[in-house]
């Protein structure tokens, strides 16, 4: 497994909106996987392909304390979701930055697997967030959009420091 490089906000290529998955066969197995090495090393609980510049519609996440819960979403769609429910969120493309957003509270994703096989799956508290963040990044949609242009910028402008101090 190879770990992946994560891009880091202001990249516009966190923008890109992902294209759907027609095929699921050996090569993507491998981005699967490689995404999971790269989460698990960088501490999150989700990682959209996008983040790692592969501009599929493929998520993984694992929101369990053990970590040991791995989930592949190919695919997603979001098919109901009920409640409002705010909540401070990171982002592995955000380092240090955390905001409260308001997201559904509960939510029905219906997707593959890494086998190829649908499935649907009801969700709530961190799980759901995650999957509404991740769903966001296939969309070309980080969670700043939700804050106000003030603290968009704010947090622009510190990534964009830390960036040039860091040599990034």
């Amino acid at each position: 497994m190879t770990k992946l490089t994560i891009l880091k906000y202001p990249d516009e290529r966190l923008r890109t909106v992902a294209q759907p998955i027609a095929q699921v066969d050996d090569a993507l197995r491998a981005d699967i996987d490689n995404m999971f090495e790269t989460m698990y090393e960088s501490e999150g609980v989700g990682l959209a392909a996008t983040q790692v510049n592969i501009h599929r519609r493929l998520f993984v996440a694992d929101c369990s304390p053990d970590q040991n819960e791995p989930l592949v979403f190919i695919n997603p769609e979001i098919t109901a979701q009920e409640g409002h429910f705010t909540n401070q969120e990171g982002c592995l493309s955000f380092p240090g930055v955390y905001a409260n957003v308001e997201r559904a509270g509960k939510v029905t994703v219906q997707a593959l697997d890494k086998n190829g096989e649908s499935f649907s799956l009801t969700a709530e508290g961190l799980l759901a967030i995650c999957i509404q963040h991740e769903i966001d990044h296939l969309d070309g949609k980080l969670f700043v959009d939700y804050l106000s242009p003030l603290k968009r910028d704010r947090i622009r402008k510190k990534l964009e420091k830390e960036a040039r101090l860091y040599g990034q």
